[in-house]
């Protein structure tokens, strides 16, 4: 009898269980259901936004409109907002109306067959670097760098150890600029048509880099254009690919000198 009445206490609890979690299960559909249904903020282009157009010129001229779509339709990478965060982004490519508006399509610095993009209040200068000075293909439009500046060391002094330092010939490495943002790459303005060869292929980094070097076009302030621009005339010029928090010593010279000595350890 004790075991008759133990196996329906245990059939009652089980089924009280199982009730429970046929509930449970059928509420997390419901609002797994709802989150999909909810409405999520989109933005789809109205009219055609030429790549160079900022998110928020586009909404000044009413290029762009706000709506709603299912969370479940919503494309990965939406812009869901725009605000004082982004409405400076510039469209990287031509935004063709009912699109809608990806975060990936926006950015610093447009591209394509339109003209850079110079940051406000800056001036853009061309550099022409060699494949190894501008770090192979790494260097990109948005890249920060630091260029360098190697040169011969010449003492003006009237003195016989200026004598002896003029006559062996000696170089120097140094920093010219710790900083540089990146807006152009190439040995052709962005806005001219890139020529193809005849089977209409276009030029390889090795063609262009033999034509004469590669152009890295950066953005400078006013006061360091003239010292750029006094390098690329008169020094031979080196380009590093800055790290996150890299810190650069700017007094730091090596020369054939004390090549060694001003090597540093951690």
């Amino acid at each position: 009898m004790n075991r008759r009445i133990l196996a329906i206490a245990l059939a009652v609890v089980l089924a009280i269980g199982g009730g429970a979690m046929v509930i449970t299960y059928a509420r997390n559909a419901d609002a797994r259901a709802i989150a999909a249904e909810s409405p999520a903020r989109v933005y789809v282009a109205q009219k055609p936004i030429p790549a160079g157009t900022t998110l928020k010129d586009a909404q000044r001229q009413e290029m762009i409109v706000e709506t709603v779509v299912a969370a479940k339709a919503l494309p990965a990478g939406a812009l869901e907002e725009i605000n004082a965060d982004n409405n400076n982004l510039l469209a990287l490519s031509d935004v063709q109306p009912g699109e809608f508006l990806l975060a990936a399509r926006f950015g610093s610095t447009p591209v394509g067959d339109k003209a850079i993009e110079v940051p406000s209040g800056m001036l853009a200068v061309s550099v022409q670097l060699s494949d190894p000075a501008r770090v192979g293909r790494f260097v990109t439009p948005g890249s920060k760098i630091a260029i360098y500046q190697s040169y011969q060391i010449k003492d003006l002094r009237d003195t016989p150890e200026a004598k002896i330092l003029n006559d062996n010939d000696v170089h120097g490495t140094s920093l010219l600029l710790p900083d540089v943002l990146v807006i152009g790459m190439g040995d052709a303005p962005l806005s001219a048509p890139v020529k193809t060869t005849a089977e209409g292929e276009q030029p390889t980094a090795q063609a262009q880099s033999q034509a004469g070097g590669f152009l890295v076009t950066v953005a400078v302030s006013p006061a360091d254009a003239p010292i750029l621009i006094h390098g690329i005339n008169n020094r031979t010029l080196y380009a590093a690919l800055r790290g996150s928090d890299v810190k650069v010593d700017p007094g730091l010279e090596v020369t054939d000198l004390k090549l060694r000595e001003a090597v540093t350890t951690p």
